[in-house]
């Protein structure tokens, strides 16, 4: 049995629609269809009920459903055990939000390799929805994201708060900030949401971007108004190149550490999850 095969039997149950996994997972439909069908020759049961309707599991395939996973997970642990076979180093895959790979990083990573020495930790910077499928799947072991993804596999704590605030080349009037000289920020759907909530005449902007590093070279390159990361802002503002909006409210982004269930209580991910809250949210008199 092909761990394929439970990987894409898994996203079924998921989404519940052949074309749709076919698309998570960059597949064709055919081969979805397949993978299923080979599946349920294997296990010589009928795993999903395919209808006008829709798809759904059948009977037996909820009750292969838990065993599904567990075997993906033993998948994963047994890559990991041979992560440097022969030697005594244990790596760690960690993705973190894009908008957070210059916050102190080195500081962290530091951090990191004082509490963990005889680990190797590999960064990648990356955006939570496919962090999210990454940790599900094993490819990484921690992530640091805006965006949770709700799944049974995943774990995640909150680890602390960003800020966001608008400035602008132009003005320091929200009332004088339009639309057409406006650069709306994406970072996720928490900040769209109290976005919308908060600038609603500003929606229409023409122009969006989901990366704070982007947003701010836009900011020198083309001028206008957006929001950019706190650090970003007080940079641009002190080298005179933008201007604080001060009637427009700053947007806070929640962090937070996700984890595979397997790794929630491990000594090792919950001494990381510790240093990661001390960074975005340290004990007072620490910074």
């Amino acid at each position: 049995m092909l761990i394929d095969h439970i990987e894409t039997f898994l996203d079924l149950c998921e989404t519940r629609n052949f074309n749709r996994t076919a698309d998570r997972l960059g597949l064709t439909q055919s081969t979805v269809s397949a993978r299923i069908s080979a599946l349920e020759k294997t296990l010589e049961a009928r795993l999903f009920n395919r209808s006008r309707s829709g798809t759904e599991l059948t009977t037996e395939g909820l009750r292969f459903e838990p065993h599904a996973r567990a075997m993906r997970h033993g998948w994963a642990e047994a890559r990991n055990a041979t992560r440097f076979a022969g030697t005594r180093v244990v790596s760690i895959r960690i993705g973190i939000q894009h908008d957070l790979i210059d916050r102190r990083i080195s500081e962290l990573i530091a951090n990191f390799r004082a509490a963990l020495p005889d680990t190797a930790f590999f960064f990648e910077a990356d955006y939570s929805n496919q962090m999210c499928s990454d940790l599900i799947s094993g490819a990484a072991d921690l992530a640091i994201l805006f965006s949770p993804r709700q799944h049974p596999d995943l774990h995640y704590e909150t680890i602390g708060e960003i800020a966001y605030h608008m400035v602008s080349t132009e003005t320091d009037q929200l009332a004088e900030v339009t639309p057409e000289r406006y650069i709306l920020a994406n970072f996720s759907p928490a900040f769209a949401h109290a976005h919308a909530a908060l600038h609603p005449g500003l929606a229409e902007a023409p122009l969006s971007i989901g990366q704070n590093a982007a947003i701010a070279g836009m900011l020198l390159s083309l001028g206008g108004t957006a929001y950019v990361l706190k650090q970003a802002a007080d940079e641009l503002v002190a080298e005179g190149k933008c201007r604080f909006v001060p009637d427009a409210p700053p947007i806070s982004q929640t962090v937070y550490a996700a984890i595979n269930m397997r790794n929630r209580h491990r000594n090792a991910f919950r001494r990381l999850i510790r240093i990661l809250r001390d960074s975005f949210f340290p004990a007072p008199g620490r910074r």
